[in-house]
């Protein structure tokens, strides 16, 4: 049998809530290997252990961690009778064929019965390894750090561990409606709230027939690319340029972008409460383009009653870049499309709109017949993993 072990960190915090913490993350752990056979996932104390029969499992295994929100770490583990002789020995037969000069051994003890304290058993481990490989220790900065995990009568070590993706288990913060564009902000958006918890539902407004369906394709393609953080996804396509129409042929052209976007949030709204979401997230970055000024965003929260979350508010385009690069949907956002919002774009949009005049402007729109309008012709993808 083969063994990872995965450490998480910020659960640990969570003081009486942590047992039904840990449980969310060992449940999508299941989920994301339900098609990797003979791999079974189980709590152990303060960690999580994944047993495997066969070891070129493991780059799937790999994979697959790096992308689950709520573990710190993760390691290709070595099991051993927890006999400090036995271990030792075994230890010092794995390192014997490693290439470094200076090392150091962190031991951590679940059952502090074990006769021996943490230091203790660095000591000794560390001195054999000195006289086994000629090695010096160093515990600021070594080459090769050697992990101890002694859980009873068994003991864990290794050499090597990779970080984990960080955050909290995809499912214990409920879930939010996030409108997903297709270009490089609103992905990361829905990146950052699912590292939080939050299971993501996705809401695609298309120019089609006005334009081509490249725009909701890039959101298909966006959306499967996201699902293998929480493991099943719902995307819904709204058909938005005949909506754009009927605004640009009724209301004053500097107001279009914010009448555009507070039906689009209205929209939102109502397949968010249908699945049961508590909040509306958007990929705004504060200042970037005219529906994202200060003014423009007030009066376009004040269309919906569902909390407004924007995590990228205070990220400029530069990191948003970054960050869309390091989780993958970056190439795709930046693929070629028609996007909704380009079309019927006026000359010089309102950048400090006023409520006042684009409630008189909406007086003139049959707001709730265009609602329903477009409720009724969404069209609804859904997208597992693996």
């Amino acid at each position: 049998m083969y063994y990872v072990i995965a450490h998480y960190h910020e659960l640990a915090l969570k003081g009486r809530n942590r047992p039904f913490l840990v449980d969310r993350l060992v449940r999508n752990i299941r989920e994301a290997f339900r098609d990797i056979s003979h791999c079974h996932v189980e709590s152990l104390a303060g960690r999580i252990r994944i047993s495997l029969q066969d070891p070129g499992q493991w780059a799937t295994i790999k994979s697959r961690l790096d992308a689950t929100f709520g573990l710190a770490n993760f390691a290709p583990v070595q099991y051993v009778s927890s006999n400090l002789d036995t271990m030792t020995a075994a230890i010092c037969e794995t390192v014997q064929g490693l290439s470094f000069h200076t090392f150091r051994v962190t031991t951590k003890r679940a059952d502090k019965s074990y006769p021996l304290t943490s230091m203790e058993v660095d000591r000794h481990v560390g001195a054999a390894v000195v006289e086994q490989t000629g090695g010096h220790v160093s515990l600021k900065n070594p080459e090769l750090t050697i992990f101890i995990e002694i859980l009873g009568a068994g003991a864990y070590y290794y050499c090597e561990r990779f970080p984990g993706a960080g955050g909290l288990p995809v499912g214990m913060s409920g879930k939010v409606a996030c409108l997903l564009s297709g270009g490089i902000d609103s992905p990361v958006a829905a990146y950052r709230m699912m590292k939080r918890g939050c299971r993501a539902l996705f809401i695609h407004f298309h120019g089609h027939p006005f334009v081509t369906r490249a725009s909701a394709e890039k959101a298909e393609e966006l959306a499967q690319r996201l699902t293998r953080h929480q493991y099943y996804s719902r995307l819904y396509l709204v058909p938005f340029g005949d909506i754009q129409r009927q605004i640009v042929l009724s209301a004053p052209a500097p107001l279009r972008i914010v009448l555009y976007r507070r039906l689009m949030v209205r929209i939102a709204e109502e397949l968010g409460r249908s699945n049961k979401c508590w909040a509306l997230v958007t990929g705004d970055s504060l200042g970037q383009v005219a529906s994202q000024t200060a003014g423009n965003i007030t009066v376009i929260d004040e269309a919906t009653t569902l909390p407004f979350l924007r995590p990228l508010i205070g990220m400029d385009k530069a990191e948003i870049t970054e960050q869309a690069q390091k989780i993958g949907t970056y190439e795709t956002s930046i693929e070629p499309d028609q996007d909704c919002c380009r079309l019927f774009m006026p000359p010089n949009p309102a950048t400090q709109a006023k409520l006042e005049d684009v409630r008189r402007a909406e007086s003139r729109l049959d707001v709730y017949g265009l609602v329903k309008q477009a409720l009724e012709k969404v069209e609804l993808r859904e997208f597992k993993f693996p």
